[in-house]
């Protein structure tokens, strides 16, 4: 088991001037010049970030579709990854448990309402115990790993390699960060956002929850962040 239950993420690639090229793609859509121009001759920050600021705000977001980000993660149970992958427009490379055999005890993340229970979690690691004995018992007498992996639960940890372009990054960035998201996503799409951040500082007022950019809360249920959206 990880020391903490906490995800890993790295960010492992993205475009050497994301600035710029997003930059060229909204100016491109307003302007005769040829858009190698318009990349060459453009190095005014604050400028590019007026020009992106108002297409953004106009919903053209096909000029943020020509960023493709990617991120190493690990630490994170099937339970997490199994939201993760519903998102549209992402690409995933995840650990497979057909071909990659459990060794010993299998890695697992503990729920935090458990880990704060002492009695709770004492119960919940022994069980993933006779789990991982059970798995293995299957394993021994040939039973291949696609089939066996049947007993696994979804606090089984995994890792995976996923990318998504800018405008799917925004877009997960204001779902599962709201606090009516799950916990566990909530933390791995901070840890994403919080990576891509350290390079590209200018992203922050759209890696936020959507209540931000709204300026309302449209769920049933608000934490108060916001004042919510009457639907009469």
């Amino acid at each position: 088991m990880q020391d903490n239950n906490k995800p890993v993420v790295h960010l492992i690639s993205k475009p050497s001037n994301m600035l710029k090229t997003v930059y060229t793609a909204c100016r491109t859509c307003y302007s005769a010049d040829y858009p190698i121009n318009i990349y060459n001759s453009t190095d005014d920050e604050e400028k590019m970030l007026k020009l992106i600021e108002r297409v953004i705000s106009s919903g053209h977001y096909s000029t943020i579709e020509h960023i493709q980000v990617s991120f190493a993660i690990s630490n994170v149970s099937r339970a997490c990854t199994h939201q993760l992958v519903r998102h549209r427009h992402m690409s995933f490379s995840q650990k497979s448990q057909r071909y990659v055999k459990e060794k010993g005890q299998f890695d697992f993340i503990i729920p935090p309402t458990i880990e704060k229970n002492e009695e709770l979690k004492e119960k919940f690691v022994a069980f993933m115990g006779e789990i991982s004995e059970k798995y293995q018992e299957f394993i021994d007498a040939g039973i291949p790993a696609e089939d066996a992996r049947a007993v696994l639960p979804n606090a089984t940890a995994s890792s995976m390699v996923a990318s998504l372009n800018l405008r799917e990054m925004i877009h997960l960035a204001s779902l599962r960060l709201c606090t009516r998201a799950q916990y566990e996503i909530r933390m791995l799409v901070k840890a994403m956002c919080d990576e891509l951040l350290k390079e590209e500082a200018w992203l922050k007022p759209y890696l936020v929850p959507k209540c931000e950019r709204l300026g309302f809360c449209d769920e049933d249920k608000s934490c108060g962040r916001k004042p919510q959206l009457k639907v009469q």
